[in-house]
Formats: structure tokens, sequence, C-alpha cells
């Protein structure tokens, strides 16, 4: 990435992107400045195939194509499982719902410092240290680390500043040692651990709480397929905070590479399992474990052979970073799950037929708009670098790029699902009740793609600029207007509510970022400069 000098950014009157164009004029009065410029910043450009569009696509395009692997992986299994019956999809949708958001309480914070902390880490490392040579004789900060600068205001929350310690080296070819690789590795595995006992032992109250009552036909399907999906905890674990550990390398095509592996043993095993060996739920809970075990077994394979992931000393562990900066994210996650699964709460409490046909429009949903995390995976590990290094230009424009990426995205798949879904359907379940269901969702579903994809970017651009504590302050905030109004809607209007009310929780989640880059606060008031 080439370097902008930063007499070049003191004012975005005269900000330039890497091609050395003007990208912005503003008037040069002292009227106050704002960030949204930036969606509108060398419009132009968008469908340009130049340096920073290609970094954004190489990064992005196997990101998404990774993280929509799953998904439509899920989608896959939905439709075997569909064919068992109504209640076999529904209590399947029920489990998946809680392993899920479980997991994302577990994940989302590891993956997400861990991307930055890789890619700032890696940065520094590669900027700092010739080949053969020790940090001690480079550095002029200290004789212990080489530390980049403060992480805005996470700093204030104890969320410090990336170092590398002067031990880890690349000499000669050989695997460098960078610390946070190490750390996420260990704290992924005994989070996965602790995950899976807790479901394991708590699987038969969370469904309770979840609707599915000791009465319910949906109780033992969906016992069973939690109870077996759960001892994949771990492997799901490592696997995505290896994910997140190759995307701070800028490297998204060996995680696809492992995924699709991974998904597509899932794929042919289902049917083995399900319809062959007769099993049910239980083949396709086993099936899905397998296939993760072996993508963790894939990406620690090639991790093993680019890095020393075996730390000199037990100093080399840097856990209070993760913890610190990971617990802004926590309570962030936390927000985001009360919201979705309370309304996976609220359908399965409306019936079988609710609640399968929101499991699907659920699937959908997410499988789709996941594929704007290949976006925000890209701006993620681009700010990260370009933040770290304080080169303001580039990260203006890596940011304007990913925003307008993101718009365009979002319209395609409001038209892609719109088509798909009125005319297909029937795919996912022949039952016409739950057909006619899923056509009542269909507006919401398609018609926040362009609004969820510009949340799920926002996400990746807030990280990359390490502003965690408003990230997870805004979001407690946006669940908190969220809660009530999922719980008022589908009060009054059931099915239709609760998409309503995820549609009114999606806008309010991306309006607060936009404010924030609007307003020029927090890593944003360079702009005012």
């Amino acid at each position: 990435m080439e370097a902008v000098p930063d007499e070049m950014v003191k004012d975005p009157s005269g900000m330039s992107g890497r091609d050395g164009d003007q990208v912005v004029s503003q008037p040069s009065s002292g009227a106050r400045k704002t960030g949204l410029f930036i969606f509108f910043l060398d419009i132009r450009r968008v469908f340009r195939l130049d340096e920073l569009g290609q970094e954004i696509l190489k990064i992005a395009v196997p990101a998404a194509l990774a993280l929509a692997a799953d998904p439509l992986a899920s989608l896959v299994d939905t439709i075997f499982i569909g064919r068992l019956g109504s209640v076999e999809i529904a209590a399947v949708g029920v489990s998946i719902a809680i392993f899920n958001q479980v997991s994302k309480i577990c994940i989302y914070p590891l993956v997400s410092v861990t991307t930055s902390f890789v890619a700032e880490e890696d940065a520094t490392m590669n900027g700092s240290v010739e080949e053969g040579e020790d940090l001690e004789k480079t550095s002029g900060v200290n004789t212990d680390t080489e530390e980049l600068p403060p992480d805005h205001d996470s700093k204030n929350k104890g969320c410090t500043s990336a170092f590398v310690p002067t031990f880890c080296r690349k000499t000669g070819g050989k695997r460098g040692y960078i610390p946070s690789i190490s750390s996420a590795l260990i704290i992924g595995l005994v989070v996965g651990l602790l995950q899976a006992v807790f479901l394991i032992f708590s699987a038969k109250w969370m469904l309770r709480i979840m609707g599915v009552k000791p009465g319910s036909s949906m109780l033992a399907p969906a016992l069973s397929y939690l109870t077996l999906r759960s001892l994949g905890a771990p492997a799901v674990l490592l696997s995505l905070a290896m994910q997140g550990i190759f995307r701070g390398f800028k490297d998204t095509r060996t995680p696809l590479y492992a995924t699709v592996i991974g998904d597509i043993t899932n794929i042919i095993l289902d049917p083995i399992l399900m319809f062959v060996l007769h099993m049910g739920v239980i083949g396709a809970a086993i099936a899905h474990v397998i296939s993760q075990y072996l993508i963790t077994l894939i990406l620690l394979s090639r991790l093993i052979l680019k890095v020393d992931i075996v730390p000199p000393s037990f100093r080399a562990l840097k856990f209070s970073r993760f913890l610190q900066c990971g617990f802004l994210l926590l309570a962030r996650v936390i927000a985001v799950t009360c919201c979705v699964t309370l309304a996976a709460s609220l359908a399965a409490r409306d019936g079988l037929t609710s609640m399968a046909a929101f499991q699907i429009c659920l699937q959908l949903w997410l499988a789709t708009s996941l594929l704007a995390d290949g976006l925000a995976v890209a701006g993620q590990a681009i700010l990260a670098v370009s933040f770290s290094k304080g080169e303001n230009a580039e990260v203006v424009s890596a940011t304007a790029r990913v925003l307008q990426f993101s718009i365009l995205l979002g319209v395609a798949l409001t038209v892609l699902l719109g088509v798909v879904v009125h005319f297909g359907s029937g795919i996912f379940t022949k039952d016409i009740h739950v057909q006619n269901m899923i056509h009542k969702g269909l507006p919401f579903v398609a018609g926040t793609q362009t609004i969820n994809s510009l949340a799920f970017v926002f996400d990746g651009i807030n990280f990359g600029a390490s502003d965690y504590t408003y990230s997870a302050y805004s979001m407690v905030a946006v669940a908190a207007v969220s809660i009530p109004s999922l719980i008022f809607l589908s009060s009054a209007h059931g099915f239709i509510g609760i998409w309503f009310a995820l549609t009114i929780y999606m806008t309010i989640r991306t309006l607060a970022s936009v404010w924030r880059m609007g307003a020029a606060r927090g890593p944003w008031s360079f702009l005012q400069r």
C-alpha cells in the first residue's frame, strides 16, 4: 500500500487518494466539517478496478464467500431437515438459534479484535524490522516493545495500543511469532470448551426459555440436535479465531479453502446420515460437527506453516489486551444477541408454522446479508493498518469505497431475494401454510438488505478504527430501543410485527454508525483539522 504524506490530509479540502488525485473538495471556510462527504467521495470510481478497488475485492470476495458458505450450508441443512417435517424444521430452528447466539457471544469479540491486532502487529514488524534485525536495534520507542499509535477513544477504557515484544522477529525466512496469534488460539480453545459444557448441561433449560415447553413435540428433536451440535463448539471457536488471524494477514483465500471443504463434507454427509442411515436430525448434527473439526484441522496446518504459534515465554501472551477490548465487544454482542434471540423466541411462541417460516426467513436474511461482511473484513484489515501508520488519506479513501460497495451490494441483494424467494419458497418446505408465512416476511427480508449491508460494513470500519468503546455503548442503546419494539409489535401484529421490529433495529444500528462518522467524532476527529 502506497503511503500518503500527512501534509496531504491536514484538511479534507486538500485530501488526496492513493493515486495522487484530489478526491474531495470542500469549502475552506470556518464552517464545521463533517464526515458525510465520505459517502460521495470520488463516487465515479466505484466501478473502477484501480489499486484500492483491487485490494478491497481481493480481500472481500474470498472473505464473503467463506462467510456465506456456512449459512448456505445451513440452508442446505434446512432443506434436508424440511423434508423430515414441520416439527423437525421448527425444532432445529430453535436449536440453531440458541447455538448461534451463544457462539456469537463467544466468537464475535475474539474474531473482531484478533483481525485488528494481527494486522497492527504484523504491520509493525514488517514496517520496523529489516530481515535479520532485532526490534531492540531498530526501535526508538523503548527496549521492550515497538508501539503503535494509541487506539483512539478505546485507550480510555484500558483497550491499550498494540505492541510487539523485542523477541518477536522474522529472520532469514524463518517463521515469525506474533503475540496475538497464540493468545487468540488459547482463548478460543478454552472458551470453546466452556461453551460446549454450558450448552450440553443447560440445553433443556435454554429450550424452555425459547418457548419449547416440556410437552412440546419439538422438545426431543431440538434437545438431541442441540446437545450433539454443542460438541463442535471448540472447533467452531478455534476455526473462527484462525479465520480472524488470516484476515489480519489480508489472506482470506485460506479460510475460504478450508470452509468450502468442510461445508461440502457437511452437505455430502447430511443425506447419508439423515436418510440412508435413518438418523434424522441427529445425523444432521453429527455431519455439522465433523465438518467443523475438518475446517479447524485444515486452518491449523496452514497456520503452522506460516507463523510460529508456540509462545517463547508466558510473558509473550497478551491476554490483557484481548480481555480489555473483548469485554467492550462482549457488551455489544450481548445486545445484538438479545435482539435476534428474542425475535426467534417470540416466533417460537406463536407456534410451529411461525417458527418454521421465521427460521427459513432468518437463514435467508443472514446468508445474504453476511456477504457484506466480506467488505467489512476488507475495510477492517486495511483501516487497521492505515490508522496504525497515521495514513488518514488512505483511511478516508478505503472507507468511502467499501461504503459505496456496500450500497451497491444491498440493492443487488434486494432484487435477487425478491425474485428468488417469491418463486422458490417451495424449495425449503412443502407446507403451504409455512410458504404463505414466508411470503409475508419477504418484503422485510429483501427490503432491508441495503440497511443490513451498511450496518455490517460499518462494523468492520469501526473495528479497523479501534472504536470499540462507541461500538459497545451505541449497540446497547440500540438494543434498549429495539427490544421493547420487538415485544410490542410482535404482540400486536405477530409474525409481521417481529420483522417490522427487526427492520427498526437494523435501521437504528446503521444510523448510529453514520452519526459517528458524520459528526467527525472519535477516530474521525481528524476530518475537522
